[in-house]
This record gives structure tokens, sequence and C-alpha cells, in this order.
């Protein structure tokens, strides 16, 4: 864990943690990380899905087996 010296909004801090239900800055802090980067991690979850599921749509998986068999 690192210190580093921002500045933070004070009024937005405070509607952070009304809405997190933390009660310190540290905490405030942590607990929005680690939300951003759960939605950041969902985002690229449903996005593979997406992928995966509609791939045929976009992708001509036999030009590209064929290629890879001629050795292109």
């Amino acid at each position: 864990m690192s210190k580093t010296l921002v500045d933070i909004d004070d009024d937005m801090l405070a509607f952070a943690q009304q809405q997190l239900g933390t009660k310190t800055k540290r905490d405030t802090i942590n607990r929005a990380l680690t939300i951003a980067a759960a939605i950041s991690a969902d985002d690229r979850a449903r996005a593979l899905s997406w992928l995966q599921d509609n791939a045929e749509d976009f992708i001509d998986f036999d030009f590209l087996e064929e290629q890879e068999r001629s050795g292109r």
C-alpha cells in the first residue's frame, strides 16, 4: 500500500461516504477504487460473452482456418 497526497472535493467525498456507507476517507476511496475495478472487469466479461455469442456474425472462421492451413 502506498501513501499519496491528493486534493479531494470535500462535498463529493461526503456524498460518496453517504452512498457507500463508509466512515473514513481511506475506506471511501478504497471502496470506490474496488467498485471501479469491478465495473471495468464486468464490462470486459460482458463484452467477451457478447463476442463469443455473436462472433460468427462478424468473423469468417472458414476463411481464417484456410489462411492458417496455408501458412499465411
